[in-house]
């Protein structure tokens, strides 16, 4: 029996494994799919000569977590690539707005839109260079973080107080006009913050551009040489060379609670796998509570609130085989390894009020990956290995753009969606369709039966929205890996701090197991303690 079972093998379940084991605990994981690595994963499915991610692809979040460094996965075969600048953002009339990883030169390009912007960018990362000790504090490490944030508050003072903490809770498209004279920066900002479900005019979305702008200029948007899933390889070769253990193609079906307790798990084959310690789930919020939990152990509390649980937008994704790279019409947006594809704020607005009103959206923002450039050993030379994606509604009631896409995504509405998000392509790089050697579909529904954590095409866990994050994570008054049922523990991206590959939910919901662990056998201890002196004393 193990000390601890820990449901899902992505990345934030392989996280806590690991550091359980390294606690001197014994651990059982297991993953549903044939595989680990939950979103982390790549495969030859396009073509057998390109390697695709099949999920996420760039890592900024990863490179700047703590977490992560200190597992030291560049011992069990991780490394890191990047494209020769992080991010560009073109428009038709012919500019483009790129995030290099040197200020300077960032800079340059922002005063190619309207002269001061450069000043505008370097203080913004000034800011950065300021807070960021206090901001990354408070992503990784379990809530409260009541260090890192008297810090960040200390920081915060010194760099402005209140006014900077205004401009961190507006709308990313305020926030670009109070900082920017020109398109270019706004441009950078928000379309980082719609790597989230954040709308150009959500608040807190000019907070969460920044950031994902800062570690961008920071870190850049590392890839795992050689796939995406050499991330997850690292993690599991780390897990199993510390004696861990790591079952794929089991799926959980249920939480064993015993004398109110999580004891272990049933599996869908009928094997119950006990747990002697604990169990966490890297499992989506209302999977573990509506499925694998149920409500009789639950508050009522817990059950209404999960009636309020907002997921964030789905997902639709397309990956190709590139003969050659990709034609833009703006030779700057080549040596980027993510692109983001719309024409001005106003298209970006545009399209998060059609996924507002529950419509396809007409000329989709797409994220655009060149995985090639980023990482030369993806595909044969000359060619590209790409992908885009971008949101939709879980609930499609219309479709913007005419052509009868209906959310039920049969394989009309994949290739009318895919053609659309190609045609998107085209207006930024002309003649980009005719070097398509192959092409994969991921629709909302592929994408939750590859991983069931992306339910209906989230990718997130749960909104990156402000009433849904910090202490409203993933539940009013929680923000901690604890659950109401004593000895299971919330190791996904549903928990605090969200969704990205950074691995501190995993870490947190590791750590309070510990921390409980500690704190029962001390009172144990101090029971013991008592009893013996109660003898003593009789004697």
């Amino acid at each position: 029996m193990p000390d601890a079972v820990v449901i899902g093998a992505g990345p934030n379940g392989l996280v806590a494994a690991n550091l359980l084991l390294d606690a001197g605990w014994s651990v059982t994981v297991l993953e549903e799919q044939p595989e680990p690595g939950g979103a982390v994963r790549h495969d030859r499915g396009v073509d057998p000569d390109f390697i695709s991610d099949m999920f996420s692809s760039f890592y900024p979040l990863a490179a700047a977590s703590p977490v992560l460094s200190a597992l030291r996965l560049e011992e069990h075969g991780l490394r890191w690539g990047h494209a020769p600048s992080v991010l560009a953002h073109p428009l038709s009339e012919g500019r483009c707005a790129v995030l290099h990883r040197r200020t300077e030169d960032t800079a340059a390009s922002l005063d190619s839109f309207a002269e001061g912007d450069g000043a505008a960018w370097h203080r913004l990362v000034e800011l950065w260079r300021k807070l960021r000790p206090g901001v990354l504090g408070t992503l990784f490490t379990p809530f409260p973080p009541v260090k890192a944030m008297a810090k960040l508050a200390l920081d915060l003072r010194a760099s402005g107080g209140l006014r900077v903490a205004r401009s961190l809770i507006l709308p990313v498209r305020r926030m670009g006009e109070e900082e920017f004279r020109g398109e270019g920066g706004r441009l950078l900002l928000a379309g980082n913050a719609l790597h989230a479900d954040l709308a150009p005019e959500s608040a807190g979305s000019g907070g969460f551009g920044w950031l994902m702008s800062m570690l961008g200029q920071t870190y850049g948007f590392p890839v795992p040489v050689g796939g995406s899933g050499e991330l997850t390889g690292a993690l599991v070769r780390r897990l199993l060379s510390r004696g861990g253990e790591l079952r794929c193609g089991r799926r959980v079906e249920r939480v064993v609670v015993r004398g109110g307790r999580a004891v272990g798990v049933r599996t869908a084959d009928g094997q119950a796998v006990s747990a002697r310690r604990a169990v966490l789930a890297d499992v989506a919020v209302p999977a573990l509570y509506e499925e694998l939990v149920g409500p009789e152990y639950l508050p009522a509390q817990v059950l209404e609130d999960l009636r309020r649980f907002q997921w964030d937008f789905a997902t639709f994704k397309v990956d190709w085989a590139l003969d050659g790279p990709v034609p833009w019409r703006d030779e700057r947006a080549a040596g980027a390894g993510t692109v983001h594809l719309a024409d001005g704020m106003d298209e970006l607005t545009r399209f998060a009020a059609q996924i507002a009103m529950r419509q396809v959206p007409d000329r989709p923002f797409a994220l655009f990956g060149q995985m090639t450039t980023a990482d030369a050993s993806r595909s044969p030379e000359g060619t590209e290995a790409a992908w885009a994606y971008t949101h939709i509604p879980h609930d499609i009631r219309g479709d913007a753009g005419d052509e009868g896409i209906s959310g039920k995504w049969g394989p009309d509405d994949q290739e009318r969606m895919a053609d659309r998000v190609e045609r998107q392509v085209e207006r930024f790089a002309p003649g980009f369709r005719s070097r398509i050697r192959a092409r994969r579909v991921l629709a909302p529904p592929t994408l939750a039966a590859l991983d069931a954590n992306l339910c209906g095409g989230a990718i997130n866990g749960g909104t990156t929205a402000m009433h849904q994050q910090l202490v409203f994570r993933p539940l009013p008054g929680t923000g901690r890996p604890e659950t109401p049922v004593p000895g299971l523990y919330l190791a996904s991206a549903g928990a605090h701090p969200g969704g990205g590959v950074h691995g501190a939910c995993g870490a947190n919901a590791a750590r309070a197991v510990l921390r409980g662990h500690r704190t029962r056998g001390l009172a144990g201890a101090q029971r013991m303690l008592a009893r013996r002196d109660r003898t003593g004393r009789r004697r």
